[in-house]
């Protein structure tokens, strides 16, 4: 057939490629033939009647993610969104996506508030973390329990009939560590905390690293640190298992327990941002959106638009005065990004690297906290540009600061 001579047979033939394509990929966003799931790595804790009474009673519902890229990307997220939806059909829901690629629990804690509260009150919650504690942030247990507990304290406090589930996620370093018989860093800590407040996981990592040893699953067939359809397909329906089953339960809608103690003292449980026009301009810094267009290395459009305060040489100074227990701040740190020297309470100044190894090429987003044990109260900080650097730059592009 000769496509040329005739243009609709062209645009007829263009038209089922790419209807097929929809469907190969629609098909693929539903696998079938899943792995049977195992109860051994669904962990229900506590209760789930809450939500259940609410999406019943009420006929509306609020869901919301907290998390990085494996929640901000079309994943396993509107796979459970589906699943609410088909299982409470009468019901109107709200969904709330707060995933911001390459963020950990230490930012989520800060932004919990501006991205999950400010929407209302949340009536069942999921929230991941795990693979961005562990290769973006590469925090410590006590970083990863901090951010963690900073969040779930406040949804909890938010609203005390808020149901929750926790997801590990995996990447390959996380799955080699399950493989010898070791348990993760990251999610370990996260389940710390889980446990503390009686939250239900679903330890997605573990039962990868289950499926594949029984050669039920292999690590392409899942789809990697962002997983396939078919890998995000697995999570679902180990969450589609644990809610099918706290659902079958009966009970009163009731407040949940909150610990009498937190995990730890300094957790973020008052996390908050910090607008940047709160601090004192003493020199060389200047609130603006970055002339990106002449800067060097890649940038995502969520923060191409979002006035900064910056600094590019060298002895700039400012000061903030603020309250609480921490302080820090929510920064892109590109090609060029420099250090900051801080200051709190007239101490003295402690160097911060703001470069990321994944800044070479990319200005990326994350938090650097300054300091997280400090006496309740007010405090004031000076913060300066170092001359030091680890790249050949000297910038400094702060979003928010962050307090606790």
């Amino acid at each position: 057939m000769n496509y040329a001579r005739s243009p609709f047979r062209l645009l007829s033939a263009l038209l089922c490629l790419v209807l097929c394509h929809a469907s190969t990929e629609l098909s693929a966003a539903t696998p079938e033939n899943l792995p049977e799931v195992s109860n051994k790595n669904i962990h229900l804790r506590g209760s789930y009647q809450n939500s259940k009474q609410k999406f019943e009673s009420t006929k509306t519902g609020h869901v919301a993610f907290l998390g990085g890229s494996i929640t901000e990307m079309n994943g396993y997220r509107p796979m459970v969104c589906e699943f609410l939806e088909k299982t409470f059909p009468e019901t109107k829901f709200t969904f709330t996506n707060a995933g911001i690629s390459s963020t950990c629990s230490n930012t989520g804690a800060f932004r919990t508030n501006r991205d999950v509260l400010s929407q209302g009150p949340v009536d069942l919650f999921f929230v991941e973390f795990a693979v961005n504690d562990d290769q973006d942030a590469g925090h410590s247990r006590e970083a990863a329990i901090r951010g963690m507990e900073g969040v779930i304290a406040q949804i909890r406090r938010h609203n005390p009939y808020a149901d929750i589930v926790m997801v590990h996620f995996v990447n390959p370093s996380m799955l080699e560590t399950i493989q010898q018989k070791k348990k993760p860093l990251s999610s370990s800590s996260h389940e710390q905390v889980a446990k503390h407040y009686q939250i239900s996981t679903i330890d997605l990592a573990s039962e990868v690293a289950r499926l594949i040893d029984a050669d039920q699953l292999t690590w392409k067939q899942y789809g990697g640190t962002h997983p396939a359809p078919f890998g995000n397909a697995i999570c679902a329906a180990m969450i589609d298992k644990l809610l099918t089953r706290a659902w079958q339960e009966s009970g009163p809608k009731e407040k949940h327990s909150t610990p009498d103690q937190p995990l730890d003292a300094f957790s973020f449980r008052n996390g908050r941002l910090i607008n940047v026009k709160q601090a004192k301009q003493v020199s060389g810094w200047e609130i603006k959106i970055p002339d990106w267009e002449s800067i060097p290395g890649s940038k995502r459009s969520r923060f191409t638009s979002i006035p900064m305060l910056c600094a590019e040489q060298p002895g700039a100074e400012l000061e903030l005065d603020f309250e609480g227990t921490a302080l820090g701040a929510f920064i892109v740190a590109g090609p060029d990004a420099g250090q900051l020297e801080v200051s709190i309470d007239g101490g003295p100044f402690k160097t911060h690297d703001l470069y990321h190894h994944y800044s070479k090429g990319l200005h990326y987003p994350r938090t650097v906290v300054f300091n997280s044990e400090l006496k309740p109260g007010k405090h004031q900080a000076k913060i300066r540009v170092s001359p030091k650097s680890s790249s050949p730059g000297h910038a400094a592009r702060i979003m928010y600061f962050t307090g606790n």
